[in-house]
């Protein structure tokens, strides 16, 4: 019995004593963890901070090979078949909140070997075509220039939520290249903001929209504002000695210039009425005011057979507003699970059209030498005779519908195959397009692509071939507003002796991208 009860009184201790460690160590762990935790905290705080001091950068770098060839109307062939090109992008972006963020591209297009591209030469006739438009505000990154880095985009995003509702504004160097529809072509995955049948140009602006895809799935509104050339003066635009007063003098800086053009604004909006992730409807509208060309202000012939012989001055002038609207339909994956080639196989199918408005300033009133018949027939065939607003000072209404599908491969990239047609009055703001022999989407004729984007290394590198085919029904495809746009069919410019335009383009390209 002794034994019994002292090795009762033994366990009974040991017990005791082993649920007190217990109960000690299960203390310290959870000081343990409360110290764990706090200090997760602090290095959450810290991640954070450090996180939303800093602009975060990314890197998109293409070097690209071009093939290029143009056909002329009456047979003559242009070629380049090895351009070479560097394009550089650096993205960057800046999240202080949830609602706000900062976000910003810096850029720079560049042929291998030239740190000033060729123009056409200073023309006796016409000077300031021999300049080119290359630095032209609404194409400065896209066209090849020198190795300096541009601001491609640059602006703020607020997103405010209200309830269920959420809402957006922004203001700056909006992304208005690369849009909707256009960036598949492109192989980026995210469109930019407008739809690419229609803008596809830098612009500074502001946009404010609201989503309702609470009551309708990728129900969205946006109201956009842009600006593509801004009347007013440098500074210190007239600092000059003055004889009638003798005291030196100058204007005031940045007021507007009296016989200048005019400020070029745009306004508009996007509807989208709908988009689930498969089936998307999207709209726009626009109205783009005092809008530029190059104008024929004075016109002499002298009385010989050669148009080259007589003397021509051009300006660049506002020659009234242009409207644009587009309406684009798209699928992502065809049919549900029918296989799934059809799965990852992207259709779209877009409709747009252009209207132009010229002003009663757009009526030609310098005076026209046309004395000589040679001369006059030129005028005419140059659709220069009574407006300046693509050749003509009537509203005039142009369209165009564009095709596309975008599919895998065998080898686990994608393939794509896209074709548009433009009528003779068609003109959308596509400056921009990223293409070395044209804008395809502003062909007045017909437009066929083929493409073959391969991944090499996962999210990092890659490769395309593309094949773009331009055959042109009318001239001024890639021309301002003025009579750079006017349409002259392909018929009777073959008729004409003192026109030759490019009736075919081609472009083969090949790249590599690295994006990280």
């Amino acid at each position: 019995m002794k034994k019994i009860i002292a090795l009762s009184a033994a366990a009974f201790l040991s017990t005791a004593l082993y649920a007190d460690a217990n109960a000690d160590l299960q203390s310290q762990i959870d000081k343990l963890n409360k110290k764990l935790t706090k200090l997760q905290k602090k290095v959450g705080r810290v991640n954070a901070q450090a996180a939303n001091d800093n602009v975060k950068f990314d890197v998109d770098f293409r070097t690209a090979y071009d093939n290029l060839e143009y056909k002329t109307a009456g047979g003559t062939t242009y070629k380049n078949d090895g351009l070479y090109s560097n394009r550089l992008w650096l993205n960057m972006g800046y999240a202080p909140t949830d609602e706000l963020v900062f976000k910003g591209q810096l850029a720079y297009h560049k042929a291998f070997g030239n740190a000033s591209m060729q123009t056409s030469g200073a023309m006796t006739n016409y000077p300031q075509r021999g300049t080119g438009f290359d630095t032209f505000d609404w194409v400065s990154s896209e066209t090849l220039n020198d190795d300096k880095l541009r601001v491609r985009e640059a602006y703020w995003l607020w997103m405010p939520k209200v309830g269920d509702l959420s809402f957006t504004a922004s203001i700056g160097r909006r992304p208005s290249t690369n849009g909707y529809l256009a960036n598949l072509r492109d192989d980026d995955p995210k469109a930019k903001s407008p739809l690419g049948h229609v803008i596809n140009m830098e612009f500074d602006g502001a946009s404010a929209g609201i989503n309702l895809d609470t009551y309708v799935p990728g129900m969205m509104f946006k109201i956009c504002l842009g600006r593509g050339l801004t009347n007013a003066k440098a500074w210190s635009n007239e600092a000059d000695y003055t004889l009638f007063n003798g005291m030196g003098g100058t204007s005031p800086n940045y007021v507007e210039a009296d016989g200048g053009m005019d400020t070029v604004d745009m306004y508009g909006f996007i509807f989208v009425p709908y988009d689930n992730g498969q089936y998307a409807v999207k709209t726009t509208w626009y109205r783009g005011l005092n809008v530029p060309g190059m104008i024929l202000t004075n016109y002499q012939t002298q009385n010989t057979p050669s148009m080259a012989d007589d003397v021509q001055t051009w300006a660049m002038e506002n020659t009234g507003d242009m409207d644009g609207m587009a309406v684009s339909f798209k699928v992502d994956g065809i049919g549900d699970g029918i296989s799934d080639f059809l799965d990852e196989t992207t259709f779209f199918a877009s409709y747009a059209m252009s209207k132009s408005h010229p002003t009663d300033s757009a009526i030609r009133t310098a005076a026209v030498d046309t004395d000589n018949v040679g001369g006059a027939a030129a005028l005419q065939m140059m659709g220069v005779a009574s407006g300046n607003m693509l050749g003509s000072d009537k509203s005039e209404t142009g369209s165009s519908y564009w095709l596309g599908v975008n599919m895998p491969n065998m080898t686990g990239g994608r393939f794509g195959l896209e074709y548009n047609h433009g009528d003779e009055y068609w003109r959308p703001f596509t400056y921009g397009e990223d293409t070395m022999a044209g804008s395809k989407l502003a062909t007045r004729g017909d437009a066929i692509e083929l493409y073959w984007t391969q991944p090499l290394i996962e999210k990092a590198f890659s490769m395309q071939v593309r094949y773009t085919q331009m055959t042109y029904d009318y001239t001024g495809s890639n021309g301002f507003f003025g009579d750079g746009g006017t349409p002259i069919s392909m018929a009777d410019a073959k008729a004409s002796p003192y026109m030759d335009p490019v009736e075919e383009a081609q472009d083969i390209r090949v790249y590599f991208r690295y994006r990280y």
